[in-house]
């Protein structure tokens, strides 16, 4: 193949509409005026990574650069939009032709043109995921798996199972092994369902999200003539949030950029957290090794944190060994040190960020302007409820509220019935659960328990005209359940019939129907741990259902979004901002993950979540961890190992203290900042 190379001529920048030089920092002006060929951008948080290709791209187009033969790809619709929306405000004018938009967006539009290629019609459609689960569960039906006589993985696990499979190019098996090891017995079956849905879609002319890139990537690699058309198209490739990119998706941008070898890829390693949904860091990591001439740039220059934070910030990954070394440079004024603040337990953390919201609040700040962060759904239980108590709105990101989440509502079931067997709704949730028993088969067993006052005397009664084979299965793991419960009414608390029931059959039924089984599982954990300090199942309830019921009094907010605190993963607050951020509940079981742990570069990944979640904060940063472990044990906990990592003199501690007399007041040293929670 001839390779063909242009020769530009010098341009004369003073010509040029935009004026670059002023607009942009000498970071980014370099990028912008001088990355031709293959250019790695290490763009850090804060540093005008958006704005930095938004120039770049409107510099390509006012040098004479098609729109044509400009591809973006980002991450979201919501990005692609913005890039090319402040584009055309650099411009005056939209980019017409420009190829803009997400991985799928773009593959989607080359493989309607080049479907036939490919043994599909150029109409194919595209599967939703609600479409894929229900094509799965079509497969499972026709394979002659009937889940409701057995635990089997559900459409939605099956779906996972084979989306991991092909993003990160890895076979079935292996991922089986990674993720649900105990159903290697059923490795066949399941490979057959996989089949079964490829072959499905492929006579019915469908693809769903992943073929978008693996059609794609076939598409490149078995045909030299379209690969060769489609890369000589593409005269300048950018590439968004590449830390974040997968197997499929590299290799797609490597082959698009095979003729003119002008692919400008934008990310920072220090924020690459998504290998659960198969990102490879390697691929930013090694792209000099790929592209052999690569150029190196680094935004370094941070817009959006104090100088204190990003102090904090750099100690913290430059712990890591597999990364770009870089340093955040302020360019805001000095403020205050973040606050590493210790409390007795999770009731007098959550006691705490509740008093200093309010206090934020009045000192001016929005509601909306305040987050906080935590590793998993689980840590803001305690939060949740004291909000709640408090009255403090909030909006939650990553999720359902805890009370609100179903696998919590199914425990709180199984208790209710424990407390009153009488209860129908409950009775009915918990039926349904079972394997082999429907609404109707349900609704028979209640009818026939119904008076009953006791659920020793429930689970003996005698059912046998109303069961089914397949429901017998069902309520006899049921009845096991409850066995292990009726027991031990009198010698345990609510803590200890949640984890008996966490540990039941319930356990397969968790793993059987939800790809993240586990999160649900430390969920239940956590809800054990705050019914520790109720002594009876009566008072635990009340309390519980309660919070349900403000819940459900809040999921029709009258404040404005502007008087609502955001509670928040640390995974989805990436790409965000707030002027103050708490992290909670950093301890050493809690962050770093103690699964992630177990996994490959695990624990670099765990630091680099960290580092994410420090850097999501302008002003004020506060971090806390609870001294015992749950609400009734002098266990004391590890503060996380993060914490230990960041010199002290970076940090502000504080310490908390319980009394509200003025007196008290009095004893405390000039300048020594003490929070007094209101309990």
């Amino acid at each position: 193949m001839t390779k063909t190379i242009v020769l530009k001529k010098p341009i004369d920048i003073k010509k040029l509409k935009v004026d670059y030089q002023s607009e942009l920092n000498d970071e980014q002006y370099k990028v912008v005026t001088q990355a031709e060929g293959p250019c790695l951008v290490l763009a850090g948080a804060g540093s005008g990574k958006t704005r930095t290709i938004v120039y770049r791209v409107a510099y390509l187009i006012e040098r004479g650069v098609k729109p044509e033969n400009i591809l973006l790809v980002t991450f979201t619709n919501k990005a692609a939009k913005e890039m090319l929306t402040r584009v055309a405000s650099l411009l005056g004018r939209y980019p017409e032709k420009l190829w803009g938009g997400t991985f799928h967006h773009i593959g989607n539009r080359i493989l309607r043109k080049y479907a036939k290629q490919l043994g599909y019609q150029s109409n194919f459609s595209i599967l939703d995921e609600e479409d894929s689960r229900d094509l799965i569960k079509v497969c499972i039906k026709e394979e002659g798996i009937d889940p409701k006589a057995r635990r089997f993985p559900s459409a939605a696990v099956l779906k996972d199972l084979i989306s991991y499979s092909k993003n990160s190019q890895t076979s079935l098996t292996e991922v089986i092994e990674l993720k649900h090891p105990k159903w290697l017995e059923i490795e066949e079956q399941i490979k057959l369902i996989a089949e079964r849905y490829r072959h499905k879609k492929k006579v019915a002319n469908a693809m769903d999200f992943d073929d978008l890139l693996i059609n794609w990537l076939k598409l490149l690699r078995e045909n030299q003539n379209i690969k060769d058309r489609l890369a000589a198209q593409f005269h300048y490739i950018l590439v968004d949030e590449y830390q974040d990119t997968n197997y499929l998706q590299a290799e797609i941008i490597n082959q698009l950029a095979s003729v003119h070898n002008n692919v400008l890829v934008v990310g920072d390693d220090a924020q690459s957290i998504y290998s659960f949904r198969a990102a490879d860091i390697g691929n930013i990591l090694n792209f000099p090794k790929i592209f052999k001439e690569a150029a190196i740039f680094k935004l370094q220059t941070n817009y959006r944190s104090t100088p204190e934070i990003l102090d904090v910030a750099n100690e913290v990954i430059k712990k890591n060994i597999q990364q770009y070394p870089k340093v955040l440079i302020p360019k805001l004024k000095k403020f205050v040190k973040p606050n590493l603040v210790p409390s007795t337990s999770a009731r007098q953390e959550a006691e705490f960020i509740s008093q200093m919201i309010l206090q934020l609040r009045d000192e001016g700040i929005a509601m909306n302007k305040m987050a906080v962060m935590f590793r998993a759904a689980h840590h803001s239980q305690e939060l949740e409820f004291e909000l709640t108590k408090r009255d403090i709105p909030y909006d939650y990101r990553g999720g359902v509220r805890f009370f609100e989440r179903a696998h919590i509502k199914d425990i709180i079931a199984f208790l209710k019935i424990i407390n009153n067997p009488k209860e129908e709704v409950s009775w009915l949730r918990v039926l349904n659960l079972q394997v082999g028993i429907g609404d109707i088969t349900g609704s028979k067993i209640f009818q026939r328990i119904k008076g009953l006052d006791c659920i020793i005397k429930c689970i003996e009664a005698d059912l046998s005209d109303v069961l089914t084979p397949k429901a017998k299965v069902g309520w006899e793991a049921l009845v096991g359940i409850f066995k292990d419960l009726g027991l031990r009414i009198k010698d345990n608390g609510p803590s200890e019939f949640i984890r008996i029931i966490a540990k039941s059959d319930y356990q397969n039924y968790l793993e059987s129907q939800f790809p993240n089984w586990k999160e649900r599982l430390e969920d239940l954990e956590q809800l054990a741990k705050f019914a520790e300090s109720y002594k009876d199942l009566n008072s635990f309830l009340a309390e519980v259902t309660l919070q349900e019921s403000f819940a459900v009094e809040r999921a029709k907010p009258d404040t404005a979004e502007d008087e609502r605190l955001i509670l928040t993963t640390i995974h989805q607050a990436k790409g965000l901002e707030w002027e103050v951020v708490f992290v909670i509940n950093l301890i050493d079981t809690a962050f770093p993950n103690r699964r992630a742990l177990a996994e490959e570069g695990g624990l670099e990944e765990e630091r680099r979540l960290f580092y994410v979640a420090i850097t999501r904060a302008q002003k004020q940063l506060f971090f806390s961890y609870p001294l015992t472990s749950d609400y009734s044990s002098m266990y004391l906990n590890t503060p996380s190992q993060f914490l230990r990592e960041i010199k002290k003199s970076l940090l502000e501690e504080v310490n908390l203290v319980d009394n509200h007399n003025d007196s008290d007041l009095e004893d405390l040293n000039d300048g020594e900042v003490q929070y007094l929670p209101e309990v």
